[in-house]
């Protein structure tokens, strides 16, 4: 797990530390509509592997924005989602959203929708 250091000079350095990269603000996206099961995550998120969706997932888990929940049935079944934490973030992530949708239109670049919805955050 990246290890966060023990001062910043900026809170947004801190926060680039715990969800930057390719994948976890991905992760976080997908899981706005509720709880997921780790396939529904993947098969939302072409082009991650089985390896990637585990580290990150745990990452998210251990800076608390995740909450893993295994249940004891055969076969086992694992499910995703975020913490009250993890929930705070996602009006940023609306808004990152809606930016990128912007910035898509005035450059003429084709988008597709988000794979996951934020109609939702708009009520």
């Amino acid at each position: 797990m990246k290890q966060l250091n023990q001062e910043y000079h900026c809170a947004i350095n801190m926060v680039i530390d715990i969800i930057g990269g390719k994948w976890k603000v991905l992760i976080l996206w997908n899981l706005n509509e509720g709880t997921k099961r780790f396939n529904e995550l993947k098969r939302a998120m072409p082009g991650i592997t089985q390896k990637m969706l585990t580290q990150q997932l745990r990452e998210l888990e251990d800076h608390g924005l995740v909450m893993r929940t295994v249940y004891e049935e055969v076969p086992p079944r694992v499910e995703y989602t975020t913490t009250d934490l993890g929930k705070k973030i996602q009006p940023t992530l609306f808004e990152m959203c809606k930016w990128g949708d912007l910035y898509a239109e005035e450059k003429g670049i084709q988008m597709n929708r988000c794979w996951s919805s934020y109609d939702f955050m708009e009520e």
